[in-house]
């Protein structure tokens, strides 16, 4: 097994190709089975980068289902791969395995502003710099998974309503919850707030997906602008 490399694995790609920034912008949904692998693995060889790596991997095993097959052994003759990576993917597979044998909990359901606030407050309410995402919720107002978006400062030409509503399709939402933070801990809507909150339910209008609220956190306070009136949920 060569040297790992010392620097990113990724080097060779544009910063927006590469596999963990683009896991950070548009999850894991949007990543090919070879730059999940990428992930998993870490690190390639001095001169070849976990991609390629992960592209010999899936090359040996036949794709992603023979992968599911392969032996510790197997694994580890791949050049880059080892016996410790290896297991690490064989921990891996087993994991999404589990996944599938085991029931789901039930999932929460938020019906209102304070439901949302318990969920949200505690992950995303304490945190430097602000950061934009969205709650998908089922037709019964059960929460599938939370994304982030954005991370900088907040306003309408960073976050676009195709973004928001791209991950609310490919999630199979009803209904969204969009959030953000204050670094500064005053909850208060600002006016750049209010017109991406008016945007976007425009947005929602037409792609048949309701904006629920627009959930505003600090480090242990809420503001719904949905509960805060017309001024800031005006049409």
């Amino acid at each position: 097994m060569g040297k790992p490399q010392s620097s990113g694995s990724m080097m060779r790609l544009a910063p927006h190709d590469r596999p963990r920034e683009k896991l950070d912008r548009f999850g894991p949904g949007a990543l090919g089975d070879n730059e999940l692998l990428a992930l998993l693995l870490g690190h390639g060889l001095a001169g070849t980068s976990a991609l390629e790596v992960a592209n010999r991997l899936l090359g040996s095993a036949g794709g992603l289902h023979g992968l599911v097959r392969s032996s510790g052994d197997e694994l580890a003759r791949v050049d880059g791969v080892g016996h410790a990576l290896g297991a690490r993917i064989q921990a891996a597979l087993e994991l999404g395995r589990r996944t599938l044998r085991r029931p789901p909990a039930s999932r929460l359901q938020l019906l209102n502003a304070r439901d949302m606030a318990d969920v949200l407050v505690p992950e995303y309410g304490a945190h430097p710099v602000e950061r934009f995402g969205v709650a998908l919720l089922d037709a019964r107002r059960r929460l599938i998974r939370t994304r982030l978006l954005t991370v900088g400062s907040l306003d309408a030409s960073l976050v676009h309503p195709r973004e928001v509503f791209r991950v609310a399709v490919l999630g199979g939402a009803s209904a969204i919850v969009v959030f953000h933070n204050h670094p500064s801990g005053d909850v208060s809507p600002s006016g750049d707030d209010i017109a991406l909150t008016t945007r976007l339910r425009r947005a929602g209008e037409v792609m048949g997906i309701d904006v629920l609220d627009h959930i505003i956190l600090a480090d242990a306070q809420y503001c719904s602008l949905r509960e805060a009136g017309p001024a800031a949920w005006r049409a």
